[in-house]
């Protein structure tokens, strides 16, 4: 039997093997730490025995699939703490997720915070019995029977809507058992450090006509270190939480008359608006045409979109004189009308068209979020028509863009490739053109990427950038896909140089992807503190008392003149209490003037960054500050002991 491990190299057994004993034949080390593994891409237990050549990939808890396997084990330890706590909850389902694990329970006395230390602390003796985990199977009609004598509702109804010839796989770990698919941890002894982290409330099976269940949330890590490092993640994630700030600071507000629809508040435009300033000076730079196209287009142009089958249900519809319209949740049906608008000559190609679209998308509202997750937002959107030998440059050139814009806010980042989904649309010729096409741009630049198969676009491969903030949580952001569909579907044509009619190829693409919710990021990577560039505020004057009044009034009329944002603080509070507000509301810079500066022409300067910066010359301070904005210059804070 001939063993491919994920480094290429090749090992040799003369009889089958366990993953775990293969594990244990590499490394000591790695079998301890493996959690699961991957078999020719399945993922599958430590405890499978392989017996024929495959390909062979050992996970661990670092990657996330090994990741996946801890979760779900740490999801069960849960459940038979509850069943051992609450014996008359029935159970519903147990899964991993990007952050932890859940399960959903039902219980005729509802779970309370209060009860989550108590099922915590025995999962904890759950662990410390090491029970290991045991995998069985049984034919469809006897996983019923066994649920139903168990008295286990909800996994009666999961295992009758499978088919009749089903085998089914269960976990027991002790006194517990479990209905699931896997893959599990050997034993509950690896976790060794987790957190019930909330309580929510959970349709069975996501549908609001069923019963609410209780969904009980937990992170689960090999190493107490781990856990503790994400709890204080997760304290530093409560004080940045960007509807706290958005209030605090005066950006946005939620209203109930408007669920998911945010209202920006006057110093949240200003900070918008920044923002929509350099995104048009960027485009401009890099070549892209800037247009507007309607919010409510026909059916008609849905229906040849796909939109309409693929992705109705997420849009908002009306009636105007008796036809269907729809109020659009994407903008590239309308780009593809302005492409059509008049001929198109190769010597037009590439043709680079952005649009800072407003769309709208119905969003369940559990899931709204903010402006993490609203349902109307303005997407940075871009179409980019070209010839197919143009794609490898063009792909480069929107991903050196958003490199830009990433860098610029100090965001690291890492890049997926997602590949055909099952529902899709177009020729296998299409999509592996278009596929090797992103590939090979990705390739040229030496960019790192991992691929995600079947996770594209249902009309093209695409290109996401996920960025990580200060705090370290990732966020999918901007994306680059790639489209021979839409072009087909709205015939657009070009001439080429031989005079014939030709199929263009487009890219669609965004950098911040939503305005609004790359705003709810940029919150909660600065805590509100912005770069002076882009702060609502970028300077505060306060006058020590009403005396000096005229003078702080001459001293922002030439920070206005220098097209610098700034506001007087005119009320009658003492000097100490005007530092603490503008401390609270984050302004870079506070311009403390009275007696001596009056006299000599100067200011005192306080920043968000040094404290005390002493005094300067109003005209020496302006001329630095109009250096930093200009540049976009982000200024570290200096601590106490670099003073």
């Amino acid at each position: 039997m001939k063993i491919t491990l994920k480094d290429g190299s090749l090992m040799e057994f003369e009889q089958a093997m366990s993953v775990l004993d293969i594990a244990k034949s590499i490394s000591e080390g790695l079998a301890r730490v493996a959690t699961s593994a991957k078999v020719d891409g399945d993922i599958v237990d430590l405890r499978t025995v392989l017996d024929k050549d495959c390909e062979l990939e050992i996970l661990t808890f670092d990657s996330e699939d090994g990741s996946g396997a801890f979760n779900h084990t740490a999801a069960h330890i849960m459940a038979q703490a509850v069943k051992r706590l609450y014996p008359e909850t029935k159970l519903a389902i147990g899964p991993s997720i990007a952050n932890g694990f859940y399960y959903d329970l039902d219980r005729e006395t509802a779970f309370v915070a209060e009860d989550l230390e108590k099922i915590e602390k025995e999962m904890k003796k759950i662990v410390k019995e090491a029970l290991p985990l045991k995998r069985f199977t049984k034919s469809r009609d006897e996983a019923i029977a066994f649920f139903k004598e168990k008295e286990e509702p909800y996994k009666v109804e999961l295992i009758e809507d499978l088919p009749e010839d089903s085998e089914i796989s269960f976990y027991e770990q002790g006194e517990f058992t479990d209905l699931c698919a896997g893959p599990h941890l050997m034993s509950t002894k690896a976790v060794k450090a987790f957190k019930l982290t909330s309580l929510a409330g959970a349709y069975w099976r996501g549908d609001e006509k069923n019963k609410m269940l209780t969904r009980i949330y937990g992170v689960a890590y090999p190493k107490k270190a781990q856990l503790d490092e994400y709890l204080t993640m997760m304290e530093e994630a409560k004080k940045r939480d960007h509807r706290k700030l958005g209030r605090e600071l005066g950006l946005f507000m939620m209203c109930e008359e408007g669920p998911g629809f945010p209202f920006f508040l006057p110093k949240g435009m200003v900070l918008k608006n920044t923002l929509l300033d350099y995104w048009r000076e960027l485009h401009k730079r890099c070549g892209y045409q800037e247009v507007s196209t309607p919010i409510i287009l026909s059916r008609h142009l849905w229906e040849t979109s796909g939109h309409w089958d693929h992705y109705k249900e997420n849009m908002y519809t009306t009636v105007i004189d008796d036809e269907d319209f729809a109020i659009k949740p994407m903008n590239c049906p309308g780009g593809m009308l302005v492409y059509k608008a008049e001929p198109r000559s190769y010597k037009d190609l590439p043709l680079r068209v952005g649009e800072l679209g407003l769309v709208h998308r119905h969003e369940k509202s559990g899931q709204l979020h903010g402006l993490m997750r609203v349902r109307c937002f303005t997407q940075d959107d871009a179409h980019i028509f070209m010839m197919p030998e143009q794609i490898r440059d063009e792909i480069k050139g929107v991903a050196g863009l958003i490199d830009e814009v990433y860098r610029l806010f100090g965001f690291k980042y890492h890049v997926e490739l997602s590949t055909r989904p099952e529902n899709s649309m177009g020729s296998d010729e299409d999509w592996n053109l278009a596929t090797e096409g992103l590939r090979g741009a990705l390739d040229d630049l030496g960019l790192d990427y991992v691929v995600n198969e079947g996770d594209g676009a249902f009309y093209g491969p695409k290109i996401d950038f996920h960025l990580t903030d200060s705090i370290g949580r990732t966020w999918q952001c901007g994306t680059i896909q790639l489209d021979m569909q839409l072009p087909q579907r709205f015939e657009l044509e070009y001439t080429g140089a031989d005079g014939e009619k030709h199929r263009p190829i487009m890219i669609h693409r965004v950098a911040f992807g939503s305005i609004e919710r790359f705003i709810g990021i940029l919150i909660e990577h600065f805590a509100g503190a912005f770069p002076t560039w882009l702060a609502p505020v970028q300077v505060k004057v306060l006058p020590i008392s009403d005396k000096y009044m005229d003078y702080a009034q001459k001293v922002q009329d030439a920070l206005y003149a220098a097209g610098v944002r700034s506001e007087v603080d005119q009320r009658a509070e003492k000097i100490g209490y005007k530092i603490r507000e503008a401390q609270m509301q984050k302004i870079p810079y506070m311009l403390v003037v009275g007696a001596k500066e009056e006299e000599t022409g100067v200011v005192s300067v306080r920043s968000r960054y040094a404290g005390d910066e002493g005094q300067k010359d109003l005209a020496a301070f302006i001329n630095d500050l109009k250096e930093e904005i200009d540049t976009k210059t982000i200024r570290e804070v200096v601590k106490e002991d670099e003073k």
